[in-house]
C-alpha cells in the first residue's frame, strides 16, 4: 500500500475528518477516511500524538475497581467504561489522570502504578491514541463533578461483581478487557510489585 494523497475534508470543533488516498496492491486507488483530534499539515504527522488517558483505578485494598456507567452520545445508550479523558494543552498524563478521576468519580489519586505507552484507540477509523494508566485511588465515588454534558454513575466493584458486569452488560472494548483482567486477578501482583519499588 502506498499513500499518494492526503487532505482534510472537514474541520469540526473536536474532530477533524481526513481522506487518505492509497494505491493498493492491485495498483488501484483506494480512498480511506479517518477522524482525528489533531490538525495535520502532512500525512507524516498522522498517529504521532497521544491525546488522552484511560484509567484502570483500583482501591487501596486492590480488591475493588472503579467502573463508570455512563451515557455515551455516540451510541445513544448507557454503557460501562473506564474513567478517561483528553489531555488539556500543556497537561501531563498524571495531571490528566488526577483531574479526570476527580471530575468523573470524585476519587483522589493515591499513586500511579504504571502508565503504558500510547496506543491506538480505534485504528479502523481513527489515529486517536491514548495511554492506559493503572492507579490506586482513595475516597468514595460521587460523580458530582461531571459536566452538564455528561451522565456518569461511578462505582467500585469487587472481582465477582466486575465479572458479572462483563458477562451481562455492554462495555467499551478497553474497559471490558481491563474489567475482565481485574476480575481474574491480573493486576494484583503488578500493584504489589510496584508498591515495593
Amino acid at each position: 500500500m502506498k499513500l499518494i494523497d492526503f487532505k482534510k475534508v472537514k474541520d469540526g470543533k473536536f474532530i477533524k475528518n481526513y481522506e487518505l488516498k492509497y494505491l493498493n496492491n492491485d495498483g488501484k486507488e483506494k480512498i480511506f477516511e479517518i477522524i482525528s483530534h489533531n490538525d495535520y499539515e502532512s500525512a507524516s504527522e498522522i498517529g504521532q500524538k497521544s491525546s488522552g488517558v484511560s484509567i484502570v483505578a483500583l482501591d487501596e485494598s486492590l480488591q475493588k475497581m472503579l467502573i463508570l456507567k455512563e451515557f455515551r452520545m455516540g451510541v445513544n445508550k448507557q454503557i460501562y467504561n473506564l474513567c478517561a479523558g483528553r489531555m488539556e494543552k500543556g497537561e501531563t498524563p498524571e495531571e490528566c489522570i488526577r483531574r479526570e478521576l476527580l471530575e468523573e468519580s470524585g476519587l483522589e489519586l493515591k499513586r500511579v502504578v504504571r502508565i503504558l505507552p500510547p496506543s491506538f484507540a480505534a485504528v479502523a477509523l481513527s489515529d486517536i491514541k491514548n495511554q492506559i494508566a493503572i492507579v490506586v485511588v482513595k475516597g468514595t465515588p460521587t460523580g458530582q463533578n461531571a459536566s452538564a454534558n455528561e451522565w456518569i454513575v461511578p462505582n467500585m466493584y469487587s472481582k465477582s461483581e466486575a465479572l458479572n458486569l462483563v458477562e451481562n452488560e455492554e462495555f467499551t472494548s478497553r474497559a471490558q478487557l481491563a474489567t475482565y483482567m481485574f476480575a481474574m486477578g491480573a493486576f494484583d501482583n503488578l500493584c504489589l510489585k510496584e508498591a515495593e519499588k
